[in-house]
């Protein structure tokens, strides 16, 4: 605690003598000052003793010391050191009413004391002080380093944190969900500030704010990001009943250092995963099961052990995104015909197909998320959100996931019915019940809203099925775009129907094409040839019934048919014929 008036008045050495406010003696004094002024305030930060001698004061005159009084203690000065036997021989009866009005410490300061001594001692006082909180702080570290280094880790260092603020300490991951506090009894407290820890995670890192003020009765609490990248990995909230001194801020700087530490993964690892990861998924690819699950060893034989999911996202073609993705590929002087990064396997060769336009990253799942650079672009950040609710999901329920950023492209083999593929679903409908809540409104440039990505996602397979697993996440993806949808399921593109498929510009122009002629000979008003052919192929050839269905003669049918024979050049004895007719009948209807 800095020093204070009381410890002024109790330095025997000072022989200093209480005039006025009393009751106000333990005030901290955060400097001793000497001004003659009639109005120091300009020059004074609050938190001052102030020493006068009266010399430009009329210090008899008490409505002139009313409002000096006054002016003092609207700046803030938290006392008022008056020099007996200089000017006055006595502390004036005017000052002491106004000091005793406005509740202001009053001491008297006796000639055989110089204001120096104060000043020395006020001095001495605030660096002891300070030395004192400093040698708390480095205490504090120790006993976190320690803390941090037990088996129980994170957990452990926020107990140790809680007790040297004396308040409560708690942990949010990547999606602002709390993973431990300390004490217990904090959790309920903890979970208040989750979308405040969730805002701040998107700001730059590092990044702090302070989130509540100890106003009726509640805490003081202060949030600060963990970790080094472009995105945070954790939040630290402390909360306390007041704002932290010097010795509570160092506890809480070198426990954000150290949780750093834990989350953040060192250079040489991050790289020993992307160049495994990416073996892996060649090898998985390349139909070498066997040595697939050689490498992956513990860090992901459990992920290989049962059937999984292949998830391909890429994002959407929007605007926006198109803008961002030019701007990103100008900053960092990409033009067309760089060659893009490879990714290493670990005997050192580049590793081809999927992994080639960017190392791959793996993970076990963890608070880290995506290793510093992957998917850092910013037309990526849609797909940073995404890998980290896969990658916290896994890491909650302690299952293995690998992530491999691919480009723009971010592929993923997740357990079936894990954690992460559930993720996944929950992301894609939280996504495109967002998009539907947005829909219409414009950016500040005019632009609609950013779409989110477009997912696929495989049916389950197993590690021989992983390259067939791909071209069916591909498959689905492909039909999210034309569909429109966030997310596609393979299975749902097998249990639907193929028209969907066929609707994109391309099929619409072919089919057009095909049936131009028939259009045209229709809309002259020779003859209903696109009906009658629609009623003959829905009717599998059927003379009567698609004669019946258009209520004419099936020879008047069958001369219709010849004609569509003509017009169009083929003949429809042609299975392909008649497929390609239907199809295209179907499209343009």
């Amino acid at each position: 605690m800095p020093p204070t008036l009381a410890a002024l008045v109790q330095h025997s050495a000072l022989r200093l003598s209480v005039l006025a406010g009393h009751d106000r003696l333990d005030t901290p004094v955060r400097w001793a000052h000497a001004s003659e002024l009639a109005d120091p305030t300009p020059y004074l930060d609050g938190g001052e003793l102030l020493l006068i001698t009266a010399l430009k004061l009329d210090a008899e005159d008490p409505e002139a010391m009313r409002g000096y009084v006054r002016l003092l203690a609207g700046r803030g000065v938290v006392g008022l050191g008056f020099a007996a036997g200089v000017n006055y021989e006595k502390v004036p009866d005017a000052l002491v009413e106004a000091a005793r009005d406005a509740d202001m410490p009053l001491l008297e300061v006796p000639r055989r004391t110089p204001f120096i001594a104060i000043s020395k001692f006020v001095s001495a006082a605030i660096a002891a002080d300070q030395y004192q909180a400093v040698t708390a702080g480095f205490d504090a570290q120790r006993d976190l380093t320690t803390a941090a280094l037990s088996q129980e880790g994170p957990t452990a260092l926020l107990g140790r944190l809680a007790t040297h603020v004396d308040g409560w300490a708690a942990l949010y991951d990547a999606t602002g969900a709390v993973v431990a506090t300390a004490p217990a009894w904090a959790a309920r407290r903890a979970a208040r500030y989750a979308a405040d820890a969730e805002r701040l995670r998107d700001r730059p890192a590092p990044a702090s704010a302070v989130v509540s003020e100890p106003e009726a009765g509640d805490d003081r609490v202060e949030l600060q990001s963990v970790g080094t990248g472009r995105r945070a990995k954790a939040v630290l909230a402390v909360g306390t009943a007041a704002p932290p001194g010097t010795a509570e801020r160092y506890a809480v700087h070198s426990a954000v250092a150290l949780l750093t530490l834990t989350t953040e993964r060192s250079r040489a690892l991050q790289e020993a995963e992307q160049r495994l990861g990416a073996a892996v998924l060649r090898m998985l690819l390349s139909g070498e099961a066997g040595h697939a699950r050689a490498v992956a060893g513990r860090l992901y034989g459990s992920l290989l052990d049962a059937p999984m999911r292949v998830i391909v996202a890429e994002p959407a073609a929007g605007p926006a995104s198109r803008r961002r993705a030019a701007n990103a590929r100008a900053a960092a002087g990409g033009e067309a015909g760089r060659p893009a990064p490879q990714a290493i396997t670990p005997s050192g060769a580049p590793v081809a197909g999927i992994e080639a336009d960017l190392p791959a990253t793996a993970r076990t799942g963890g608070p880290d998320g995506l290793v510093a650079g992957a998917l850092s672009a910013p037309e990526n950040g849609l797909l940073d959100d995404l890998a980290d609710a896969i990658e916290t999901a896994a890491a909650r329920s302690g299952e293995a996931v690998l992530v491999v950023p691919d480009g723009e492209r971010l592929v993923v083999l997740a357990s079936d019915g894990g954690a992460a593929a559930t993720a996944c679903a929950r992301y894609a409908a939280r996504a495109a019940a967002d998009r539907a809540e947005r829909f219409g409104r414009a950016d500040a440039e005019g632009d609609r809203w950013d779409d989110p990505p477009v997912i696929g996602v495989s049916a389950p397979a197993g590690l021989a099925g992983t390259g067939v697993a791909l071209k069916q996440a591909d498959q689905a993806l492909s039909v999210a775009r034309r569909r429109g949808s966030v997310l596609v399921e393979h299975e749902d593109v097998a249990a639907g129907s193929v028209l969907p498929l066929l609707a994109d510009d391309a099929v619409r122009a072919f089919a057009d094409g095909l049936l131009r002629k028939l259009y045209e000979h229709d809309a002259h008003g020779r003859g209903d040839l696109v009906a009658s052919l629609r009623a003959w192929l829905s009717r599998h050839g059927q003379w009567d019934a698609a004669a019946a269905d258009l209520g004419v003669h099936r020879h008047t049918l069958r001369y219709r048919m010849r004609r569509v024979e003509e017009i169009l050049g083929r003949s429809l004895d042609d299975p392909d014929v008649r497929m390609e007719l239907w199809l295209a009948l179907k499209v343009t209807a």
